[in-house]
């Protein structure tokens, strides 16, 4: 069946995301994260999309990846949703898995724009506390919570407070 007929039966929509399915997998709601056990990740952005439904980046971590001395005592701004970001600096670990490459879901532009984060671009070195999935199976994802890029640092999961 040629692509043309596959657009006109409607096949070719479905068929695009079982052919495609770093696409499908690029987007995950809150739930499918682990929410038990905040990570620490930090690097260099090796790849940026500034787009919706959110912006995301492939982040290169350093091998000798480690918590700042100072993480839980840094101050993070309030959220409109109820995240206790405290707790979360406290309770952060580094992945216990050791991908070098790791895939970080940031917010929806909107949200972004909210914040006033200034885009990321390839190269800019930046933090983030997030959740991966449960045991870190599965890929090097992070779902950020929050950001800290150009001297700043921005919740992430909802608009400012």
């Amino acid at each position: 069946m040629n692509r043309r007929r596959l657009m006109a039966t409607g096949l070719m929509p479905a068929a695009g995301w079982v052919l495609l399915p770093g696409v499908a997998r690029a987007h995950h709601g809150w739930s499918s994260f682990d929410q038990e056990r905040p990570l620490y990740i930090e690097g260099r952005a090796a790849k940026v999309a500034w787009r919706n439904p959110h912006a995301e980046l492939e982040l290169e971590l350093p091998a000798d990846l480690r918590l700042p001395a100072d993480l839980a005592t840094r101050t993070v701004p309030p959220q409109a949703a109820g995240v206790d970001g405290p707790a979360l600096l406290r309770a952060a670990r580094v992945p216990t898995r050791r991908d070098r490459r790791w895939l970080v879901e940031l917010a929806p532009l909107t949200r972004m724009n909210a914040w006033k984060v200034a885009e990321v671009k390839a190269g800019d070195t930046l933090a983030v506390l997030g959740f991966t999935f449960t045991g870190e199976k599965g890929d090097a994802v992070l779902r950020a919570e929050y950001l800290w890029a150009g001297g700043g640092v921005y919740g992430l999961r909802s608009a400012p407070a």
